[in-house]
């Protein structure tokens, strides 16, 4: 019996360990298309770009490690084609790896460009793409950011702290307001200004030219930027063009039922940002792009090849996180841009402040906390008892009004 995983970021990488850890020794083969061992992807943005740590400290798994725990490891050749009636799996190299058990692991890809991609031009989703915008990001540098979400204004916020003059650009008016709401989304998008970015939201991108050595951002409004290095963070897509042949169902990622099983199919699973599961809380299919979903996905999975006659549905409590200067930003739930029922604490200057959802019935259904850790946990226990939002509301009051008792004036 062999289980093959394709794909060899955190969601491949925990679930290849998972299924070696409960006793599935009868080979499990990780297919990575990098030739770079496995490597974590949060840092791509955040301490690796700074330079604060280095490529080894990012590793999820070394050779040796991989040995020890019975991987085998088949890197540096993309799966490209899938045949479920013989289950064999062919590599762009033209391997082809039978399995008894496949997981389909491939996340996702940024987004291109659509104004081509000219020098000095960079997408971030990759190690190789990190180290070429490392190199890029010389202090006193003007960098503009295309794409205002969490990617882009994380790099915003690392470029500014190496020292680079940095302006964001999206043509919504508060990019994190699709996913929190316009009121949190416009404290969360103010941070930009108070560490001296130069924002212009509400404003889109028509064309990104060569000038000489430098790059011309020409604007919706008419403007014009000058930069030295352009970063275009405009989103992701699935990796599942490998699967157009294959007879699976795939409509953005791959299609699986509440237990990750691919439609139709008890021999392959999806897990991470590909798979778009069957979510029973929430009654519909969704794909989440967040690496606490791949990590708890990944062991849910795991039990199920080993288990199946006990598998488990997979139902979690989304939760997503984003450290930008001096703010950690936690989100469990699901806003989907909604407004919050109630705000506890003082949005603003990296203070921490709790924002709360509210569903149909009142139950607590999102929740959005700013450097307040021990919020967020409560926010989260609320979410699995189904809690009504006053009374988490309440906890989280009494909870700031003791931390403010604390906290010297």
């Amino acid at each position: 019996m062999t289980a093959v995983v394709v794909g060899a970021s955190v969601a491949g990488v925990r679930t290849a360990q998972a299924l070696c850890a409960a006793g599935y020794d009868d080979g499990v083969v990780l297919v990575g298309a990098e030739p770079e061992l496995p490597y974590d992807k949060p840092p791509l943005s955040k301490t690796l770009l700074a330079g604060s740590t280095d490529v080894d400290r990012v590793r999820l798994l070394t050779a040796p490690d991989a040995v020890a725990a019975g991987i085998e490891l088949r890197l540096g050749s993309a799966a490209v084609a899938l045949d479920p009636a013989a289950r064999v799996v062919t590599l762009a190299d033209g391997a082809r790896i039978g399995y008894d058990q496949l997981v389909v692991a491939t996340g996702v890809a940024a987004r291109p460009s659509p104004w081509g991609d000219p020098p000095g031009l960079h997408l971030l989703r990759g190690m190789e793409d990190c180290l070429r915008l490392r190199a890029a990001l010389v202090p006193g540098t003007h960098l503009v950011v295309v794409g205002g979400g969490f990617i882009g204004a994380e790099v915003a916020a690392t470029a500014r702290g190496l020292g680079l003059d940095v302006t964001v650009v999206d043509p919504l008016p508060v990019p994190i307001g699709r996913i929190v709401g316009d009121e949190v989304g416009t404290h969360l998008t103010a941070v930009h200004a108070e560490h001296g970015v130069t924002t212009r939201f509400g404003t889109g991108v028509e064309a990104v030219e060569p000038a000489g050595n430098r790059l011309r951002v020409r604007l919706t409004d008419g403007s014009v930027l000058d930069a030295g290095c352009v970063v275009v963070g405009i989103g992701a897509v699935p990796n599942d063009g490998w699967l157009g042949s294959s007879g699976l169902l795939v409509r953005d990622g791959l299609v699986c039922d509440e237990f990750c099983r691919a439609v139709h199919r008890d021999d392959v699973y999806g897990v991470g940002d590909i798979a778009r599961w069957y979510h029973p809380r929430h009654g519909e299919h969704r794909r989440v792009e967040h690496w606490t979903n791949a990590v708890e996905q990944a062991a849910v999975v795991a039990h199920n090849i080993t288990h199946g006659d006990a598998p488990r549905p997979y139902a979690p409590v989304e939760y997503v996180w984003s450290d930008q200067y001096d703010w950690k930003i936690q989100i469990c739930g699901h806003p989907a841009g909604a407004e919050p029922a109630v705000v506890v604490g003082e949005p603003g200057r990296a203070r921490p402040f709790a924002a709360l959802y509210a569903s149909r019935d009142e139950t607590l259904a999102a929740a959005v906390t700013v450097n307040w850790p021990r919020a967020q946990v409560a926010c989260r226990r609320g979410l699995r008892t189904g809690t009504p939002v006053a009374h988490v509301a309440t906890e989280l009051a009494e909870m700031h009004r003791r931390l403010v008792e604390r906290t010297p004036a």
